[in-house]
């Protein structure tokens, strides 16, 4: 029994509910890249897959369309794969529990992946199809678009032969969108150094209940990031009363804005009282602050059991407590060509504690590339005044508007033609691989669309059935155009 099978359009449907049995985030693509493969060969279709895990699917065109130009459409096949706490799914092996709820589509507990397997599923039900009329199709299915576009960075595109690409990678009805910021990754090692605590209790520091988001499309909505709330927290009370970190750590993924961190912290037993006292003061204070935006925030304070008694130096805990406080998190730049768009952000989405270190990974973006690389100065000169190092990575270009793109007009009076009213054209702050795309076949006409999927990356991820039907149509009026 499957839960999609009642819903429309039923081969769409029956590809998203195929993708979704697949564990399929990013870094762990080989079974959905396989099941790809093997699409293809079943139908005796050319595709290549690449050593990334990349596949690229041809599909000659229908009769009468051989002489329209080809197309390529394009998504990618790796999800931002987190879950609820309480939820016991792995998500390395186990399918995702779908479920329906209105006009929703959802999964149990975890993120649902609509982005980018919508796309996916589009695509292969075109190909899976006799009666859809389409010109050539390039399709091409890159991996690990969440973790820096690796898959797009890698792929050879030199076999293909369109000028023209559909992105099926935006997550709003009705947007065009027809540029994007280009990006990277920064990771900030802090070093630090440890002892054998000398006595006293362990504590552990919660953040939770934060909205969290993507970091590109919702950085500017300020949603608060758990990382830079526990560090400024933290510093806070140590003020006050004296403490030595053990660990701590936040966020999933460094283009999600972190919902959760936490920390165990090392204290004299007669401080404990205080430590509480001072904490439940900055949680009222923050959730006035803040009351507007983050209706469900949570610091919490337990006490936990430790076997090891290793803690950080007095300096160490200085040391990474000033770094979480003064590292630039958040809207750095407002476009001031675009009204409302940001222009350039960064989004400190993970903190790990390694061995004899602290890691920060922060995303940055920016619609300018030497905006872009500021932002990273500043992260390793930070750095830097606290010992540290950094390393970077999954850098990508962005995507520059064509004020002459062909397909861009088609599809604003295709949208207007079906819908009976003009689409939106829009700039996003957020990566795209269009620009990588571009870099590759220079002269490719891009435009990126999708249906409606709300709070995407997230564990309350929602994928609209009726956006997701109106799109499907839109799609194939785009491809049954004739004209040259």
């Amino acid at each position: 029994m499957r839960v999609l099978e009642n819903l429309g359009p039923k081969k769409v449907y029956y590809y998203f509910e195929e993708i979704c049995r697949i564990p399929h985030g990013s870094g762990n693509l080989d079974g959905i890249s396989s099941y790809l493969a093997q699409f293809a060969k079943d139908r005796g279709l050319f595709h290549i897959r690449d050593a990334s895990n990349n596949v690229i699917i041809i599909k000659e065109a229908s009769a009468g369309y051989e002489s329209v130009p080809p197309i390529i459409l394009q998504g990618h096949m790796d999800m931002v794969a987190v879950k609820k706490n309480d939820c016991d799914i792995d998500l390395e092996k186990d399918p995702l529990r779908l479920k329906v709820d209105g006009d929703f589509i959802y999964a149990e507990g975890t993120s649902l992946g609509g982005d980018d397997g919508i796309a996916v599923a589009y695509i292969l039900a075109i190909l899976d199809s006799g009666d859809i009329a389409h010109p050539r199709i390039e399709a091409v299915i890159t991996t690990d678009e969440e973790t820096g576009m690796e898959g797009a960075t890698a792929i050879d595109l030199s076999m293909l032969k369109a000028k023209r690409m559909l992105n099926i990678d935006s997550e709003e009805e009705g947007i065009l969108l027809t540029s994007c910021a280009g990006g990277m990754r920064t990771d900030c090692h802090i070093p630090v150094t440890t002892e054998t605590s000398d006595g006293g209790i362990f504590l552990k520091v919660s953040v939770r209940g934060l909205l969290g988001g993507h970091s590109g499309t919702e950085i500017n909505k300020e949603h608060a990031n758990a990382i830079k709330l526990l560090g400024i927290t933290l510093q806070q009370i140590r003020r006050k009363v004296p403490f030595q970190l053990a660990e701590i750590s936040g966020g999933e993924k460094d283009n999600a804005i972190p919902r959760e961190a936490a920390a165990v912290v090392c204290l004299a037993a007669d401080k404990k009282e205080d430590f509480i006292a001072e904490l439940n003061r900055i949680e009222a204070e923050e959730k006035n602050e803040k009351k507007s935006k983050e209706k469900n925030l949570c610091i919490k304070v337990e006490g936990v059991e430790r076997n090891a008694t290793v803690v950080f130096e007095d300096d160490s805990t200085d040391r990474v407590l000033s770094f979480l406080v003064l590292v630039p998190n958040g809207v750095v730049a407002m476009s001031a060509d675009i009204d409302g768009l940001v222009e350039t952000s960064l989004n400190v989405g993970i903190l790990k504690t390694c061995d004899n270190e602290v890691v920060a990974s922060s995303a940055i973006r920016s619609a300018i590339e030497t905006a872009k690389h500021k932002v990273n100065l500043q992260l390793e000169t930070l750095t830097g005044i606290f010992g540290g190092y950094t390393e970077t990575h999954g850098e990508y270009p962005g995507w520059q508007f064509d004020p002459d793109s062909k397909l861009r007009a088609d599809m604003v009076r295709i949208y207007k033609e079906m819908f009976g009213k003009d689409v939106q054209v829009e700039a996003l702050h957020a990566g795209l691989e269009c620009g990588i795309m571009i870099s590759k076949i220079p002269g490719l006409d891009c435009v990126s669309f999708g249906p409606d999927i709300f709070d995407i990356h997230t564990t309350e991820e929602r994928l609209s059935i009726s956006s997701t039907a109106r799109m499907w149509e839109y799609l194939l009026e785009v491809l049954r155009q004739k004209e040259e």
